[in-house]
């Protein structure tokens, strides 16, 4: 062969590689998703889509067949599975989303989910007519870097009183936290709903404080999207959004049957869920813009707390454009 025709098929050779490099094989396409969720009423628009069959209907169109539903104590290991790869979406407090963009996770918060909706609860016999009174007491709530644990502590140090040294802050999932308060290992907890109506209809404590006492309209559980997913696939990800709408208002509007969505995913009692719903202060929320001062706010207290080395932007944590879109 002369130099003539060793050039032409050495460009025919590139030219193809350039080819298959850009164009992705039939079998990549996406046609699984995994959602993870908590076992808590904050997050019951994730489990009415999926027992609606909303998920699988609305995201058909893009080549979806399978929705997978990873379930997490806490906010803290969910983050670990995602910076992990092994989640694409994720309804999850905010503030363990910030510790894990913090730690290189890829992904951005496209929506509010819920806001307050924790609640102090102290075991019966102790007295407390303030934040002094829990001086010297033993208190679980959430891990390190969860909404629970930042919001407990930023309380404490604006009322003057040590997280590190006035009292003992014990990190635990909700299952664990209820067994210790039961058995008389800890003083008090500090958890999301339904754990504390749980906890006094049990009679093992008695809620002393809302979370919204203590931060007015504070920002709770979001849903997450990978960066991926915004990336390659940005129609999906505003279908993501718009069931997500879709399930929060219709449990906005039907309160009860999402009381017994919720207790039939869980297995607890539908009168105790229900009775949950009724007494928390939460609201469901889909809104980011609702909560984009309280999340940043989040990653200056986790700042001060020393649980991350930068205080993360607004535009290193949200992603409004979806948003945007889908209420245009």
């Amino acid at each position: 062969m002369n130099i003539k025709g060793v050039i032409f098929v050495s460009i025919i050779l590139l030219a193809a590689a350039f080819i298959s490099g850009c164009t992705a094989p039939e079998d990549e396409k996406i046609t699984e998703l995994n959602i993870g969720h908590q076992p808590s009423t904050h997050q019951i628009a994730h489990m009415t889509a999926m027992e609606k069959g909303w998920w699988i209907e609305d995201l058909a169109p893009f080549g979806i067949e399978t929705i997978n539903e990873p379930q997490f104590p806490t906010g803290a290991p969910e983050m670990h599975s995602m910076l992990a790869g092994n989640i694409d979406i994720a309804y999850v407090g905010a503030a363990p989303v910030i510790s894990a963009l913090s730690s290189g996770l890829d992904a951005k918060i496209i929506a509010g989910v819920q806001t307050q909706g924790s609640n102090l609860v102290l075991r019966p016999g102790i007295s407390y007519t303030g934040p002094e009174d829990l001086k010297g007491l033993k208190i679980a709530t959430f891990p390190a870097g969860t909404i629970q644990d930042t919001l407990l502590r930023d309380w404490l140090q604006d009322n003057n009183i040590d997280p590190e040294t006035d009292l003992e802050i014990i990190g635990m999932g909700p299952g664990d936290a209820k067994v210790a308060i039961a058995a008389e290992q800890v003083d008090g907890v500090f958890l999301p709903h339904p754990s504390p109506t749980i906890i006094e209809s049990e009679g093992s404590g008695i809620s002393v404080m809302a979370s919204g006492e203590m931060s007015p309209n504070h920002a709770c559980c979001v849903l997450v999207v990978s960066g991926k997913l915004i990336r390659e696939n940005p129609a999906m990800v505003e279908q993501i959004l718009k069931t997500h709408i879709k399930a929060t208002e219709y449990n906005k509007e039907n309160i009860v049957e999402a009381g017994e969505i919720f207790a039939e995913k869980t297995g607890l009692d539908v009168e105790s869920v229900n009775k949950s719903l009724n007494d928390w202060d939460g609201i469901w929320i889909s809104d980011p813009n609702l909560i984009v001062d309280s999340t940043v706010d989040y990653a200056i207290v986790q700042y001060n707390l020393g649980y991350i080395n930068t205080p993360l932007k607004q535009e290193d944590i949200f992603d409004l454009s979806f948003f945007e879109t889908v209420n245009e």
